[in-house]
């Protein structure tokens, strides 16, 4: 069973793909694992290679292309990324997390200790601009089509508990034949 969860910077999935790996014993590979290793690999620090990703478009490439790797060297695993629907087409069962932007960047905000809201709000909108630009221009794929996922969830309408009880609910409906 691969699972698949995604959705944009903020809306749960790095806290929703880990509670769904506790629940299932199933390993997690995430995008930002693989940015991280890969940074490793280059010698690297994230930020230096964050901005080397910025403007080499074969980063990008590499990253996804890994964490596809990754997802297909298992017959079980959880993938999260914000394209992982896309890049896992025949995921058991794929997820994407919602939340209205304001409620992304609050918790943007918190996680990554930005003072002030209008200056995460700012580098959240840039940063999805920036992405949306890349995906369409990579891979040709529309970040808002949402046709790959079997799941459509709102984050901020629910917590982690009852986003896992419904994904965990999901999983147990799947015909497994």
């Amino acid at each position: 069973m691969r699972i698949s969860v995604s959705g944009l910077p903020g809306s749960g999935t790095t806290t929703l793909a880990r509670c769904i790996a506790g629940e299932t014993g199933l390993p997690l590979i995430s995008a930002g694992e693989v940015f991280r290793r890969m940074a490793d690999e280059q010698g690297m620090d994230l930020a230096k290679f964050g901005d080397l990703a910025r403007t080499d478009p074969t980063i990008d490439r590499m990253i996804d292309e890994r964490q596809k790797e990754i997802a297909y060297q298992q017959e079980g695993i959880i993938v999260e990324g914000r394209l992982s629907g896309w890049m896992v087409p025949d995921a058991t069962l794929k997820v994407w997390l919602k939340a209205p932007l304001s409620c992304r960047v609050q918790r943007i905000s918190m996680r990554d200790s930005v003072d002030a809201f209008e200056t995460a709000m700012a580098l959240t909108t840039e940063r999805e601009s920036c992405e949306a630009a890349r995906y369409m221009d990579y891979y040709c794929i529309d970040i808002s089509d949402l046709s790959p996922y079997d799941l459509v969830l709102d984050s901020s309408r629910w917590g982690p508990d009852a986003l896992v009880a419904i994904v965990s609910t999901a999983i147990g409906c799947i015909d497994h034949d």
